[in-house]
């Protein structure tokens, strides 16, 4: 049996980081669900830049909007929502199937909102009233401006992919801003079923410390703090807190473990993959990842709801000088400026397209 079905056996959800207009149509996208396990989807502006860039797809689209006089991000917004409610529409089995636990795809706000609360909490609502479909998440990063707009999307009825966290500290930020918005909407009468992930980058730690620690401590910081924060998690979902809102009919929020490709050409292709397998938390990853995983038929271990051994493995980096408080919040700054620059990107792909297409008549 494919490692791949038996992470979905062990009741995590495999996602793919990745979409392309190609992937819809070829039915690869298809092919992944009906054959590799993959039960959701992600997407953020580096995935899209490199589909437009790299595929002619998307071209007489472009040529279009351009024509009706859109503008470089209201034809991304369209070119994206035309993918994401395809895709959606693929999932949307899955997501009847599992009682709107899994089957779900992601759309991310634009990140120069990611500190303007009130902009990215009317671009949420506007992108998911557009999109039309209950099985999409709308990306929302989780720093001190996005918590207030996290929770007032979940109020609306917004549903949440929590973006952006590094640390135990952020996730439980970001659980608290996602349960202030479920208790509301069951004080205010309404239905409390939101659906909503929070988003945990691992991978990113361990390229942070590359080369400042000892070869013994390689590639184990992310885990590390991965396992942290799972049993932060586990804690949580076991809480009084969450426990009455659950009586009230409320979906709870899982983890989902981001940034899981493999940065270090010496490791496994799966590390990640393998080192984070969890009941109850999604995993989403690049396709090249996802095939590679696809190839093993076995898995190494189970994640420890107790954390394991991650805080002597984390008082050892510490005794090498690593500040994890510090360094979470350096990460999380360099990935919302991570997400600027792409999201440039994007829209200078855009120009440069259309300004060809234009110019080939």
């Amino acid at each position: 049996m494919k490692a791949t079905q038996l992470l979905n056996n062990l009741g995590q959800s495999l996602w793919l980081d990745n979409i392309t207009r190609d992937l819809l149509t070829s039915g690869t996208l298809k092919h992944y669900i009906d054959d590799l396990s993959v039960t959701g989807l992600t997407s953020n502006p580096t995935i899209f830049e490199n589909a437009i860039k790299n595929s002619t797809a998307y071209d007489a689209s472009i040529r279009q909007k351009l024509k009706e006089g859109k503008s470089a991000e209201e034809l991304f917004f369209e070119l994206a929502l035309e993918d994401l409610t395809q895709a959606a529409d693929l999932f949307r089995p899955i997501y009847d199937r599992t009682n709107g636990v899994d089957g779900w795809v992601s759309l991310e706000v634009s990140p120069l909102l990611a500190y303007d609360t009130k902009r990215t909490l009317a671009a949420a609502k506007e992108l998911y009233a557009r999109a039309g479909r209950p099985n999409l998440f709308i990306k929302i990063p989780g720093t001190k401006e996005g918590l207030p707009a996290i929770e007032e999307a979940i109020f609306a009825g917004v549903p949440v992919n929590v973006t952006l966290l590094f640390s135990r500290e952020h996730y439980l930020a970001a659980a608290d801003a996602f349960l202030r918005g479920i208790e509301r909407r069951i004080e205010a009468g309404l239905k409390p079923g939101v659906g909503s992930v929070a988003s945990v980058f691992v991978s990113r730690w361990d390229g942070a410390v590359m080369g400042k620690v000892t070869d013994a401590l390689r590639n184990r910081l992310g885990i590390a703090i991965a396992a942290r924060t799972y049993k932060a998690a586990r804690s949580l979902l076991s809480s009084p807190r969450w426990q009455r809102v659950y009586s009230s009919g409320a979906w709870p929020q899982r983890l989902l473990w981001a940034s899981t490709g493999t940065k270090d050409p010496l490791a496994s292709d799966v590390l990640y993959i393998k080192a984070l397998a969890a009941p109850f938390t999604v995993n989403t990853m690049p396709e090249g990842t996802l095939k590679a995983l696809a190839k093993h038929s076995k898995l190494d271990s189970i994640m420890a709801a107790d954390g394991g051994d991650c805080e002597e493995v984390l008082a050892q980096f510490a005794a090498e000088g690593v500040d994890v408080d510090a360094l979470g919040a350096q990460l999380q700054e360099q990935g919302a400026k991570s997400f600027v620059n792409s999201w440039n990107g994007l829209m200078a792909v855009i120009a440069s397209k259309g300004a060809a297409l234009a110019k080939a008549g």
